[in-house]
């Protein structure tokens, strides 16, 4: 280094202060790839059936089980309802049964009548009117009356059955009397808030149903 570059502090080059040695970054490969021999080649079953290959059957959660200790849970159905009269062709399990089925076969019923009530009155008041104001009419008619009846024959068929197993459950029986009887409160529960005589009549005509339909179960079923 010079006195000048001392003075202004300017640092010697690098291939002044290597002495002008230079090297050489040449890279070396040493790797020298196998030739290939198609004679050598390993088919598919051959690596599918390695050693090193996993079990697929050791990976299910229950594969170190001994099968034959293993206890399993069995599961009977219940027994169908022993009460005298309760036997016939719709076998029930008990009220539980009879309040699903009853209220569901009475609801569609219900329903299935309140929309043919609703579509004979729909083209009966739109005789006279053009094809789309009668298409309306007959739609509203149908969705008024059909889940009006539907709704109501559910409600009434889920106290009927309530009542109905109740009181076999204290008589010890299912008769006429009673489904009757379930009728008939179910009916003056229903118009309870309309006063006495709706009452009456509301529990007269379930009442009449109630009887109809054990008629009808007996001589029937």
């Amino acid at each position: 280094m010079s006195f000048w570059d001392k003075l202004t502090g300017r640092k010697p080059s690098k291939d002044a202060s290597s002495g002008g040695s230079t090297t050489s970054n040449t890279p070396t490969d040493t790797f020298t790839p196998t030739p290939f021999n198609p004679q050598e080649g390993q088919d598919v079953s051959s690596f599918l059936t390695g050693p090193e290959l996993v079990d697929p059957s050791q990976l299910h959660p229950m594969a170190g089980l001994n099968q034959q200790t293993l206890d399993y849970l069995s599961l009977e159905e219940s027994t169908l309802s022993d009460l005298p009269g309760s036997q016939s062709a719709l076998p029930s399990r008990g009220w539980s049964d009879d309040l699903c089925y009853g209220t569901g076969v009475t609801y569609l019923t219900a329903l299935t009548v309140g929309g043919a009530w609703g579509l004979q009155e729909g083209l009966r008041r739109s005789a006279t009117q053009p094809p789309k104001l009668r298409l309306n009419s007959v739609l509203n008619a149908v969705t008024r009356r059909g889940p009006f009846l539907g709704n109501s024959a559910g409600v009434i068929a889920m106290v009927y059955n309530g009542f109905n197993s109740f009181i076999g459950h204290m008589r010890g029986r299912h008769d006429s009397a009673n489904s009757v009887l379930a009728g008939a409160l179910s009916g003056m529960i229903f118009k309870s808030t309309r006063g006495v005589r709706p009452m009456m009549i509301s529990g007269g005509i379930v009442a009449s149903v109630a009887g109809a339909w054990a008629v009808a179960r007996k001589a029937v079923f």
